[in-house]
């Protein structure tokens, strides 16, 4: 008979260990394996929120601590012990060493037919490139993991949970950009930003008729623990279901659901880079939102001067994300980052989000290797000490999103100077209606500002090229900051996505 407690004491075997991080650290060889159900998980995140946070160990051994960019992308998995290389189950992993600014351990455990297993790390198991390795080292654990698939006689990396709770996924033919938060929690506040850990990761191995990867999570910081299910489906897009259960320690008003950041640098909206080669650097063009009352949104992002926070109030949103909508080359010219490859990343509620807020946060920015726009879902009320919550979600990390405006879309908007001290806007719509003559004749711009006033507002159709341009210019007077709708209507009904913008110095 085996008696539950027995069992999640052996799912506990890694996880716990990281309530003592000394021994974690002296510990030398895997746990036996032991029974695992995925409810455990949940159960552990209930253990670890009704005991003080104790983040995972961040000490290195010498001879690896201190290591640079180029140093640590040398320390790399042997392809001959990648986790289910061999067995053709449609899935590889390939455990990622600590190092660089990934000091943070993972315990990593691996299921199958029902039992877990945790991974120990062997240093035999690891390339050192230029670092030479030291004579001994201890189980030291791991920093994330990559997952790759079979693809045109090659493993193709479709995703990486490495840092805090940070994840990442591409569809095939794109680079990595946007990155996703499995929570946000008090970003922007000036008392500092909290960063939930993935303490442990449990890997089921998969069936190659599944073509599903399936991943359990522990998740804990100061605030809250949480219980994680991501379900990887590769394809045209890289699809990640996301269900977990937070387990919250203290109240947190500022809680991000759905989290995901990305860099915008430059953009024709902002030129922040004047003597930059590239035009634009950006991972996305924008923020789209289709709301609980099915309007569709689109804000730009840009790399701003000072700290600038939008809240966009919906209830029972239908999706939102950042979209990478420019993909010609052109718009980049960077031929080692490739800008106009990265993944859009759309969410879809599989869960009702009921009341809340879309949150966006642009943190000003010099370097691109900064993630300087953050989004994310912010349920209203926050989260309660001792109140567990349920969330569930789809993630489209894809060239396009499968849900798309009914509407003309926003394909262009650009900002620069104007007269008399004005600001001057383009933004171009798109859509296969302007090519018609007799469908949209009569279209005219509803724009509005506040404060502020607009002013010298021109319009230009190109049927040929499917545009409908509008240029305007702002004038903001005294103030400092403006609000700037235009939608574009025919008949009184809007036949345009909405534009958004915020104008700051």
């Amino acid at each position: 008979m085996i008696v539950r407690r027995d069992v999640l004491k052996g799912v506990a075997s890694g996880a716990g260990l990281l309530l003592s991080p000394a021994v974690l650290a002296q510990q030398a060889a895997p746990q036996q394996p032991a029974p695992f159900q995925q409810s455990m998980v949940l159960d552990l995140a209930r253990s670890f929120a009704k005991a003080p946070f104790k983040p995972s160990p961040t000490d290195m051994p010498d001879g690896l601590s201190g290591l640079n960019y180029e140093q640590y992308v040398g320390l790399r998995y042997r392809k001959e012990k990648l986790i289910w290389a061999a067995d053709k189950v449609g899935f590889v992993i390939e455990p990622l060493h600590r190092g660089f600014i990934f000091t943070s351990h993972m315990v990593i455990q691996l299921v199958e037919n029902g039992l877990s297993r945790r991974l120990a790390y062997n240093p035999e198991d690891f390339e050192f490139g230029s670092v030479k390795r030291p004579q001994t080292l201890p189980d030291m654990g791991f920093s994330g993991f990559r997952v790759l698939v079979p693809r045109e006689g090659r493993l193709a990396e479709v995703a990486i949970f490495q840092g805090a709770s940070f994840f990442k996924a591409r569809a095939p033919g794109q680079t990595f950009g946007v990155q996703a938060r499995g929570l946000s929690l008090k970003t922007a506040d000036p008392r500092g930003e909290e960063f939930p850990q993935f303490k442990a990761v449990w890997i089921e191995k998969p069936t190659l008729a599944s073509n599903a990867l399936i991943v359990h999570a522990l998740l804990d910081s100061d605030s809250v623990a949480g219980a994680y299910r991501f379900t990887i489906r590769p394809g045209e897009a890289i699809i990640i279901d996301t269900e977990f259960t937070l387990a919250p320690r203290a109240n947190v008003e500022n809680v991000g659901i759905a989290s995901m950041s990305a860099t915008s640098i430059s953009s024709p909206l902002d030129r922040r880079r004047q003597d930059d080669v590239r035009p634009t650097i950006a991972d996305v063009n924008g923020l789209q939102m289709n709301t609980g009352q099915d309007e569709w949104i689109w804000r730009p992002v840009t790399n701003r001067q000072t700290l600038q926070i939008s809240s966009f109030v919906d209830d029972k949103p239908k999706g939102f994300g950042f979209l990478m909508r420019n993909r010609d080359f052109d718009t980049y010219e960077d031929d080692e980052l490739k800008w106009e490859t990265r993944p859009s990343l759309w969410i879809e509620p599989l869960s009702e989000f009921g009341p809340g807020l879309v949150t966006l946060t642009e943190i000003p920015a010099e370097s691109e290797t900064n993630s300087n726009c953050i989004a994310y879902w912010r349920p209203k009320g926050g989260l309660v000490a001792g109140a567990e919550t349920s969330w569930a979600y789809r993630q489209f990390w894809c060239w396009d999103p499968p849900a798309q405006p009914p509407l003309l879309r926003v394909s262009e908007s650009r900002g620069g100077r104007g007269g008399a001290k004005r600001r001057r806007f383009i933004v171009a719509f798109t859509g296969d209606a302007l090519a018609d003559p007799q469908r949209l004749r009569d279209i005219k711009p509803a724009l509005t500002a506040g404060p502020g006033a607009i002013a010298a507002v021109r319009t230009y159709m190109y049927r040929d090229r499917k545009t409908y341009r509008v240029v305007f210019e702002l004038d903001p007077g005294a103030e400092t900051q403006s609000e700037i709708r235009l939608v574009l209507e025919a008949d009184g009904k809007p036949v345009s996505e909405t534009w958004l913008y915020r104008w700051t110095p």
